[in-house]
């Protein structure tokens, strides 16, 4: 029998997944579907909540402090809104930032800028204690609540605070976030930052603190009042071992750096540096003007207003002016008490470079702010001589020409007759020009006017810097011009600059936070009269001194002239006067314009006030 062979049979069905397969697909499913509905939730959770936009702390911004500066450097003056100024991590001591991360959050570098585990035990103790008084809160989120969001104590707040430090965290760097919160933070006393408090507590730069002032300092956040070294010096003290002893424990520094640094005393300052009392006219005048050029209010404009401010200089300024009124109010039975008393005013700069070293308009700016060296517009007498004269050089006329002081009349414009005399009441016949200035006769220098004509006088004083209006008559070779002390004075600076005339500035440069120059004088002398004519005025000017009206004014080294000024019925006393190539100037008289006195004149009253201060200011740079 034949064996059959054959293929078994089988039947043809789909082939299904098994059992497990299917259940992790649904899962998986189940979870993307989920995890959708999260995403989508939050986005709608985080509409609700209106959670603010973070491109704020990533384009760090904040309102800073304006600074001004004296010549060397020395802050005189803070203008702000928050007294900020910003430094960047690397212009800090070294163990600031970390004295702050271990007094405030010492998982800072580990966590997600959120620590879980202090949110849990902050949780705990406001559960035991009934209310909201720990927050557990990380530099990032003390970061994202000082920027973005209200310092209320609610929970709602806090989950904004959280989600805004997340996401902050993943989206600057660790040192990005500090150094937003060192530049940030309030530490009180008015100080917002670091570099602030470091200048405010102790007067230093935050690279200059020791180890000492940055534990006070890094112990402040938690209550700057509660902790100031100024006011509770033990509490900030126990703070301070606090912060070391952190610092210790997570081995910034060693235990025996901690207990130096706490038996240390650390030197607390009082008070801004400089004296806003005796800067007060000076720094009115330089937040004028440099508003001016910034077209911005100083306080919200974060920059560094470098000064030709000397301190020296005008702390002996505002010691000789209020000294010289002193005397002059006594002789005239005047007192701070009775009343009576007259004002003045100083200027005193480099007369070829323009800076102002010294400007002081009154005896007391907190009494009497009106600054009377820059807006009181007082007659200059015969401290307007000098630019006649020098006006008469420049025609040919020499210091040693002629002319004859004699009684004239003159028809003025209202066809009355003028019959000017000199101070003395004499006439001296014919005399040189440089006696008639030396002596301060009028009718010389009116006779060299006549000669000369009233324009070439005009158009000299224009050159030197005289912005006030001047009569087009003969009353102007005898000052009948109502000008500033600090435009007159800066008119004699010709006389010591080969002819040149330089504006006076207060300003020397302007620069943004960020160091960017804004601004820088350039002062070009502007040619006046030729240098031989500046050179024979300035020779005429010393003999004013030595043998005039201005005897008074001896007594200083160097090269020393000026000239003496005096209005109608002894109202205005003026010296003007140069020591080597520094010119200062000195005004006094009433505010009402009242009569200072019958034997009071340029000569015996400002010229010793002149002499005053030049001589204690050389005294001091020896």
């Amino acid at each position: 029998m034949a064996a059959v062979t054959g293929k078994k049979k089988t039947t043809s069905r789909k082939q299904r997944p098994p059992v497990r397969e299917k259940q992790v697909i649904v899962f998986l499913f189940s979870i993307g579907a989920v995890l959708s509905l999260f995403l989508v939730s939050l986005l709608v959770a985080l509409d609700l909540l209106n959670i603010p936009d973070l491109r704020s702390v990533s384009h760090y911004r904040p309102p800073q402090t304006t600074l001004i500066l004296d010549r060397r450097g020395a802050v005189v003056d803070r203008l702000f809104e928050e007294n900020r100024i910003v430094i960047s991590l690397d212009e800090m001591h070294p163990l600031l930032p970390k004295a702050f991360v271990a007094a405030e959050d010492g998982r800072f570098f580990e966590h997600p800028g959120l620590d879980f585990f202090s949110v849990f035990r902050a949780l705990l103790h406001n559960l035991r204690e009934g209310r909201k008084g720990q927050g557990g809160s990380t530099i990032t989120q003390q970061v994202a609540k000082s920027l973005l969001l209200t310092p209320e104590k609610t929970y709602l707040r806090k989950f904004k605070e959280a989600i805004l430090a997340w996401r902050i965290d993943t989206m600057l760097s660790k040192d990005e976030i500090l150094y937003i919160y060192l530049n940030h933070i309030y530490l009180g006393e008015g100080a917002y930052g670091v570099e602030t408090a470091a200048q405010t507590y102790f007067a230093k730069h935050a690279s200059q603190l020791t180890l000492g002032e940055i534990a006070l300092l890094a112990g402040l956040p938690q209550a700057p009042s509660r902790y100031s070294p100024r006011e509770h010096w033990d509490l900030a003290h126990a703070r301070q071992r606090y912060v070391l002893n952190r610092m210790a424990a997570d081995g910034y520094i060693t235990d025996d750096q901690a207990k130096a640094a706490f038996s240390m005393r650390s030197v607390m300052v009082q008070s801004e540096p400089g004296d806003a009392g005796t800067n007060g006219y000076y720094l009115q005048e330089v937040r004028k003007r440099a508003e001016q050029m910034l077209g911005q209010p100083l306080a919200t404009a974060g920059v560094r207003i470098h000064t030709n401010l000397d301190q020296q200089m005008q702390r002996e300024a505002h010691k000789a002016l209020r000294a010289g009124l002193q005397e002059i109010g006594q002789r005239n039975g005047a007192s701070q008490e009775k009343g009576g008393m007259p004002e003045g005013a100083l200027v005193s700069f480099e007369a070829c470079s323009g800076k102002v070293r010294a400007l002081i308009g009154g005896s007391d700016f907190s009494k009497t702010p009106f600054n009377r060296a820059v807006q009181a517009r007082r007659p200059a007498g015969s401290v307007f001589k000098p630019l006649v004269y020098s006006a008469a050089f420049e025609k040919g006329l020499r210091p040693d020409s002629m002319v004859t002081d004699e009684p004239i009349s003159i028809t003025g414009a209202d066809g009355q007759p003028w019959r000017p005399k000199n101070f003395s009441g004499s006439f001296y016949g014919p005399v040189s020009l440089e006696t008639a200035l030396i002596h301060s006769y009028n009718i010389p220098v009116i006779k060299v006017m006549q000669r000369i004509g009233i324009k070439p006088v005009q158009e000299l004083a224009r050159r030197a810097g005289i912005t006030a209006d001047m009569p087009s008559d003969l009353s102007l070779a005898l000052g009948a011009v109502d000008v500033s002390l600090l435009e007159m004075s800066a008119a004699y600076a010709p006389f010591v600059c080969d002819g040149n005339y330089v504006q006076p500035n207060l300003i020397s440069t302007i620069t943004g936070a960020d160091n960017r120059l804004l601004y820088r004088v350039r002062n070009k002398g502007t040619p006046v009269m030729g240098a031989e004519n500046g050179e024979r005025m300035k020779t005429v000017l010393e003999k004013v001194i030595s043998e005039g009206t201005g005897t008074r004014a001896q007594g200083l080294s160097g090269e020393c002239g000026g000239k003496t000024g005096t209005s109608d019925e002894n109202r205005d006393a003026w010296f003007i006067g140069f020591q080597d190539r520094t010119i200062a100037g000195v005004w006094v008289g009433h505010d009402r314009n009242e009569s200072l006195g019958r034997s009071e004149n340029g000569g015996r009253s400002a010229a010793p006030v002149w002499r005053s201060y030049l001589q204690a200011v050389s005294s001091a740079q020896r």
